[in-house]
């Protein structure tokens, strides 16, 4: 079996766009769960459904891969996990280093889910001398004194940084050094890396920030809801209309685009049917 020292995917020559990559892997856990349940054929929409995204979007996607699907019938489920696995280098040996074995780092270690996707834990690395040889997921804790040997031995091109913040840019020079090309960052800071090194950020702080806040705008809509303001809004609404059809009307502007702002009627966005601007 090829290991990840030998092979790099060729989603970038091909000419794949980066957001098409970023959803591969939506479509590809989609089509393994339909893939045991036994369902041969799924259609666009379906998929896409699974999936979470639009089916146009969907379609497009797979045109990059050179995949169509059959009028009627729709996409074979196996090729199609084929062909994304391909895509995505998963049909190989792609060996992967943890380097931080704190609750983090144990917890991605016995994480069962690399193996099936392709993915082999070569090796556990921490600096605290007392973890050394300690099992972790059966396989024993190695000092990062160790960390540029065991990448050579083992033909790592992947590191995973599971470090507190203050470690991780070193970590990362010295994987990068060693030659590592590829970094999934889970520590909370940005690293800094050198052109043909990819970095991939995980921070559950910020993901929880993020649903925090579409919290706070769901409570606030309610009690907006509570205390009529929609109908304060549509009143200020109108009132504002009526405002403009009177300034219009009066410098001898009537017609079907009364009621818009001046120039919105000609002003477009992008896509060539929405206002560049929007009135708030």
């Amino acid at each position: 079996m090829a290991t990840g020292r030998t092979h790099r995917p060729a989603t970038r020559s091909r000419g794949i766009p980066e957001a098409t990559v970023a959803r591969l892997p939506l479509y590809l856990r989609a089509l393994t769960a339909l893939s045991e349940r036994s369902v041969p054929t799924v259609s666009s929409e379906e998929l896409a459904a699974a999936a979470g995204v639009n089916s146009a979007k969907l379609r497009k996607d797979f045109s990059y891969l050179g995949s169509y699907g059959t009028r009627g019938v729709g996409y074979d489920v196996e090729y199609l996990v084929y062909q994304i696995s391909r895509e995505l280098g998963l049909t190989q040996d792609w060996p992967v280093v943890i380097v931080g074995i704190g609750n983090l780092g144990a917890a991605l270690a016995n994480y069962g889910g690399f193996a099936s996707r392709g993915f082999r834990v070569a090796a556990l690395i921490d600096a605290d001398p007392a973890m050394a040889g300690k099992p972790v997921a059966g396989i024993a804790v190695q000092h990062t004194d160790e960390l540029e040997k065991i990448i050579k031995d083992n033909g790592v091109s992947i590191g995973v940084i599971a470090t507190p913040a203050g470690a991780a840019q070193q970590v990362c020079d010295r994987l990068v050094a060693a030659g590592v090309t590829s970094i999934l960052n889970f520590a909370p800071t940005v690293l800094t890396v050198p052109d043909g090194v990819d970095v991939r950020k995980v921070d559950l702080s910020i993901e929880l920030q993020i649903l925090a806040f579409h919290e706070q705008r769901k409570a606030g809509e309610d009690a907006g809801q509570d205390d009529g303001s929609d109908d304060a809004r549509a009143v200020a609404a109108r009132e504002a209309r009526r405002a403009v059809r009177e300034v219009r009307e009066a410098a001898g502007k009537t017609g079907p685009d009364a009621d818009a702002p001046t120039g919105a009627s000609d002003r477009k966005g992008p896509d060539g049917d929405v206002p560049a601007v929007m009135p708030a």
